[in-house]
């Protein structure tokens, strides 16, 4: 039996996932071109400007904060599929293949999810969403920091840790705002 926040988790991604496919048609794999670094910095430009709506109580572009989350969500992944391909891997990759890798890293997550969500009893479930924004934002400011060192680092985890906890957040950002009630 599915869960109540399996359910809303996979409702959130669903919306993830076909948006994400949705611009792979129109745009093709043009993210390709984005070297790391670059898709840490897209992803904080979207958790900062999800923190300047939350300060300031209003916002003056029609993308709400919802669209940023689902943007952190994607961006995650596609630094996850960046990882795992070969340096030399072609910009213009298979849509079937996308697809695929999409599915995967969101399975790993999916997994990595349940395991910490057992341990720490969905203390999520009481977090306002601005603390999860924060949490984003340092874990950005921590993978710019790894990323600036090289990947090399003494105890920490690296930047796929990172990216992960981080698409995870947005999820748990996103079941608060309403979104992972959509078809119930």
């Amino acid at each position: 039996m599915q869960t109540q926040t399996q359910h809303e988790y996979d409702q959130v991604i669903g919306h993830c996932r076909a948006l994400f496919l949705a611009k792979a048609h129109d745009y093709g794999t043009a993210w390709r071109i984005m070297r790391l670094p670059s898709v840490t910095d897209q992803i904080y430009i979207k958790a900062q400007r999800i923190r300047s709506i939350q300060e300031k109580g209003k916002q003056l572009v029609a993308d709400g904060i919802e669209e940023e989350f689902v943007a952190i969500v994607n961006y995650c992944v596609i630094a996850l599929m960046q990882l795992q391909l070969p340096t030399d891997a072609s910009l213009d990759l298979d849509p079937e293949k996308v697809a695929d890798a999409y599915d995967e890293e969101v399975g790993i997550n999916r997994q990595l999810l349940f395991a910490k969500n057992h341990d720490y009893g969905e203390a999520w479930r009481q977090m306002r969403v601005e603390s999860i924004t924060d949490i984003i934002l340092m874990k950005l400011h921590r993978t710019k920091q790894i990323e600036d060192l090289g990947g090399h680092t003494y105890v920490s985890e690296g930047v796929e840790a990172n990216y992960r906890d981080m698409l995870n957040y947005a999820v748990f950002a996103l079941i608060k705002l309403g979104l992972g009630d959509l078809g119930a």
